[in-house]
């Protein structure tokens, strides 16, 4: 393991050293994503692109499985380390990596054999049932691959290995982009071959990540032999894990919540909200990397009780991510137009996505702060408090925000909804950091 980064390097350089390669990551993510939605928007089917879009909670979903080990695991293996405890670290590694892989292939049994009863749930209409069924057989499939690549990306930074989860995601997101056109156009399998692409990409990343741990890591194991968990060890692995799970998970219910709102104002509504939500995935994303970027840092630290290096640590993040948050926001709310068109250059489309962009980017910096403290009570095992934001911001705080919204303003409160929410998340965030570590960091 690499101490020195953990322990004595300044802290923003620490930071750096491990967020930045998870940014690097979401940049190519980012641009997998945006290229993505161009090839599926370059169809000139708006009923197409509605499909697909109908169908992202369910790939929002996986990621929410893979996060349960992912980070559940990265966060009480950090805290290991941070007490010298390699042996007990890398154990429950090896519950983390090959527990993905079982229950992914449970998720992709339970999603096929409900896939007619999903799509109608997911608000998929007689124009867009064909698409979407495309695209959600395929996802469905890879679930397995898709679910164990999230765990490595987290894993391997708990080591101080942050390049090496990135490759696996430069991997697997440039396979992705190489292979869409090949499917979508080239074998003209439309949505299916968007999501066919989505999943090869997700088994080359998966072959590095084995290689990779099996070769050069240390403090981590894929090895089942001698393997022993306790209830106890299972329980704090859960009990972060499925907190931050819920954080994918209230994305997939927003998603659908803001779909079925959006519904009845036409097919046009959810195909643009499609494109607005990979745009800002720009800001969000990039977020996210800064925000858990830390996440190794703030569990060592905690597992070591070193509370200045925390304290420190803590202040350069919050003042970092939401400042990234507010200059994103503020570049992308001028350049809104020309963004909608790069995914699709219809009068219509760009008109209609314009505003919803702008309304979405507002809530930016208040997610920011929304982040860091949901990474902070993730790294440090405050289950509660991250069950709490994790659980609010497009779950029921959204849910309460978009129903009286819309009722009071149609659907200028539809689209507004998300901001909304998440400056009431902040002020939540706010609150709960200073009951539950207010105290104990002083």
């Amino acid at each position: 393991m690499d101490n020195e980064l953990f322990e004595k390097m300044p802290v923003p350089k620490a930071y750096m050293k491990l967020a930045v390669p998870v940014m690097m990551s979401s940049i190519l993510m980012l641009v997998y994503n945006m290229v993505d939605m161009y090839f599926i928007a370059r169809t000139g089917n708006t009923n197409l692109v509605a499909g697909v879009a109908l169908c992202a909670p369910v790939f929002t979903f996986m990621i929410a499985i893979g996060d349960i080990f992912g980070l559940g695991g990265s966060s009480v293996i950090s805290r290991l380390f941070g007490q010298g405890r390699t042996d007990d670290g890398r154990r429950l590694s090896v519950f983390s990596f090959l527990g993905s892989a079982m229950f992914g292939v449970l998720i992709a049994a339970v999603l096929l054999l409900c896939q007619n009863g999903m799509l109608n749930l997911l608000g998929a209409d007689a124009d867009t049932m064909a698409y979407a069924s495309a695209y959600y057989r395929w996802i469905a499939l890879g679930a397995p691959f898709i679910i164990f690549s999230l765990v490595p990306t987290n894993l391997l930074r708990t080591e101080g290995f942050a390049t090496g989860a990135m490759i696996g995601s430069f991997i697997g997101s440039i396979t992705n982009m190489i292979l869409d056109p090949v499917f979508i156009f080239g074998l003209k399998m439309g949505a299916g071959g968007a999501a066919v692409a989505t999943v090869i990409g997700n088994i080359c990343a998966d072959i590095y990540y084995v290689w990779f741990i099996s070769s050069r890591s240390k403090a981590l194991s894929l090895d089942p032999r001698g393997f022993h968990i306790s209830k106890g060890e299972v329980s704090q692995i859960l009990g972060i894990g499925i907190p931050s799970s819920i954080t994918n998970i209230m994305q997939s219910i927003g998603v659908m919540l803001l779909n079925r709102f959006l519904l009845p104002y036409g097919n046009d509504k959810i195909a643009a909200m499609g494109i607005v939500s990979k745009a800002v995935m720009i800001v969000v994303m990039i977020m996210v990397a800064f925000s858990f970027g830390g996440q190794p840092l703030y569990g060592y630290l905690y597992g070591s009780g070193n509370k200045p290096r925390m304290k420190e640590t803590i202040r350069f993040a919050y003042l970092l991510v939401c400042g990234i948050g507010l200059g994103l926001s503020a570049i992308l709310f001028f350049a809104a137009p020309s963004i909608i068109s790069v995914f699709m250059n219809d009068p219509e489309i760009i008109a209609t996505g314009t505003p919803m962009l702008r309304a979405v980017l507002a809530g930016m910096p208040f997610i920011g702060y929304v982040m860091v403290t949901t990474c902070i009570f993730q790294s440090t095992g405050k289950a509660g408090g991250a069950l709490l934001l994790s659980a609010g911001r497009q779950g029921y705080i959204y849910a309460a925000v978009i129903f009286l919204a819309s009722s009071l303003f149609g659907y200028n409160g539809v689209i507004f909804s998300q901001s909304v929410a998440d400056m009431l998340t902040a002020v939540l965030a706010f609150v709960l950091y200073k009951a539950i570590l207010g105290r104990e960091l002083n």
